[in-house]
């Protein structure tokens, strides 16, 4: 976390940089900073400090040949701590730009650097070292949602929960603060925010402060999934300037995934949390830049000029564009389930929603590997999992070794031919009421916690026709575009589409949001490596040829 470096590691870092003398109490980076410079240690001591309400919480002290500096650098949002000189002496101070350009030259240095970096914010994370503080309820449905969007972005909290500290609950109610307007965020220690939207909390932490929207782009990547990751990391790392747009945060519908254990490379499995983690980190060093909590509202159908209509207001311009933006699981067909959603019914099983159901029984909706994993993940810490699937067996759907360990698992209750008919509760789900298909009865059960994790929707409404469809809304290309599909699209081209090109020249379709693909991550993966050559092949044509 804290390494030393070696004389010809500090020496090329120095040749990138400015020496300066330091004096004691003076302080380099004060907390809400734009992450702008990196300082390595040539004299003296520097000490980082978490400061709140007066008080000056120790994190770590950086000695000769080591440095400073977290996963902030690389994105360009504020920091999180505060950077003061304790031993006067001489520090070389490098600019975020310089040191970005030196990590995509210098294989060894990026190694340390990237390490260090990344098992500091993993600190921060783990100790609450943060700039936020969230007050909420369990049984408001904004709380999980903030909880797990700040979590997925790795940026960390402290949580005050009302349901176990009266002193919190008072205070809310001195202030009138109604059930409705849970959670509280507190940001910044200056700024008070009642149950804000994703993109209130993105804006508030400055997520996206450091990312020019109005710069046209060689390429866009609408989506930060598995597919849109490899998209921006091979995009970037290839000389293109990318821009990535999310609506939540990088992951997808696999960055919910507790173990991905059949995924190459990681035999012992990998959270989807962390191998997004993993692949938003390339995409920066390569250069990338990630827009958050910032949805696309509409796609322009102008033949003349890609550009994206973000539903916050921003128009993005791009040469080309890459649609990667997945799909979600299907909503259960139940009059009740908007009531309950996020108070009862999820659509993730991670740490944050295990939480919640510790020692109770749960419900798990779906026989596919997403349903199979929240399983076996929510069977460590629940009393019961009742598995329920439609069909009537999960050997079409899952993987053997999922099967295996869900048949061996005392605590799961696979119940096939089984679909859930009504959900009952007040404020918060209180029991479950579902059909056996092979007895054909109904049975009530005392269930507050029911995981979806079944069918999948495209995430294509924003399109509004601008791109040929297949009858489920997936995006439709290379040679699945019929003549009647390019005609009706009014193809201006000479040329067929490329492969995985939709029916607009330059815009590409990967991952699940696309027609006929395969619903797994590494064919994702491998699906926006694809793209990235096929942009490459439209941006070297000249217009004549496009």
């Amino acid at each position: 976390m804290f390494p030393g470096l070696t004389p010809s590691q500090a020496e090329c870092l120095a040749a990138h940089g400015r020496r300066r003398r330091v004096e004691r109490g003076e302080v380099l980076v004060q907390p809400g900073d734009a992450a702008a410079h990196l300082f390595v240690v040539k004299a003296g001591a520097l000490e980082i400090v978490r400061p709140f309400e007066g008080v000056d919480t120790p994190v770590a002290t950086l000695g000769p040949g080591t440095f400073s500096g977290e996963a902030s650098m690389l994105s360009g949002r504020p920091g999180l701590v505060l950077i003061r000189v304790v031993e006067p002496g001489e520090v070389v101070e490098v600019e975020r730009e310089r040191l970005l350009a030196l990590i995509q030259a210098d294989g060894e240095l990026s190694e340390v650097l990237l390490r260090a970096f990344l098992l500091r914010r993993v600190k921060l994370f783990a100790h609450s070292i943060g700039d936020v503080v969230l007050v909420g309820s369990d049984r408001a449905p904004g709380t999980l949602r903030v909880k797990a969007f700040l979590t997925r972005n790795a940026h960390p909290f402290s949580a005050l929960d009302l349901d176990r500290d009266a002193e919190a609950r008072h205070l809310l109610d001195r202030f009138d603060v109604g059930m409705a307007e849970l959670p509280v965020l507190i940001c910044r220690g200056d700024v008070v925010l009642r149950n804000p939207t994703d993109r209130e909390v993105a804006d508030c932490l400055g997520f996206n402060d450091a990312v020019d929207q109005a710069q046209p782009r060689d390429l866009i990547v609408v989506g930060a999934g598995p597919a849109g990751l490899a998209a921006a990391v091979y995009g970037a790392s290839e000389g293109l300037d990318v821009l990535v747009l999310e609506a939540g945060a990088p992951g997808g519908q696999a960055g919910s995934s507790s173990r991905i254990e059949n995924y190459l490379g990681f035999p012992t499995g990998i959270s989807g949390q962390e191998l997004a983690g993993r692949a938003y980190t390339q995409a920066q060093k390569f250069g990338a830049e990630v827009v958050v909590a910032e949805a696309a509202g509409s796609l322009s159908c102008d033949v003349s000029q890609l550009a994206i209509q973000t539903e916050a207001g921003p128009r993005l311009t791009a040469r080309t564009l890459i649609i990667a933006t997945g799909a979600e699981y299907r909503r259960l067909p139940l009059a009740d389930l908007p009531r309950f959603e996020g108070v009862g019914v999820y659509y993730a099983a991670t740490f944050v929603e295990a939480q919640l159901c510790q020692d109770e029984d749960v419900v798990v909706v779906g026989g596919g590997n997403s349903g199979g994993q929240a399983a076996l993940f929510l069977a460590q810490t629940a009393r019961c999992v009742h598995l329920l699937v439609r069909s009537t067996g999960l050997a079409e759907s899952m993987s053997r070794y999922l099967i295996r360990r869900i048949e061996s698992s005392p605590t799961i209750d696979l119940r096939t031919r089984t679909e859930i008919v009504a959900l009952e509760g007040g404020e918060h789900l209180e029991r479950v009421r579902w059909r056996d298909g092979s007895a054909v009865r109904e049975e009530d059960h005392d269930v507050r916690h029911v995981f979806v994790m079944a069918g999948a929707v495209p995430n294509t409404r924003w399109l509004d026709g601008c791109l040929a469809l297949d009858a489920k809304g997936f995006i439709k290309t290379g040679q699945d575009l019929s003549a009647t599909d390019l005609a009706a699209a009014g193809w201006p081209l000479a040329r067929a589409p490329h492969l995985l090109e939709t029916s607009r020249p330059g815009v590409f379709a990967v991952g699940d949001v696309r027609s006929g693909s395969t619903k797994r991550v590494s064919a994702a993966v491998g699906e926006g490596s694809i793209a990235v050559t096929l942009v490459h092949q439209v941006l070297d044509m000249k217009p004549a040829q496009l």
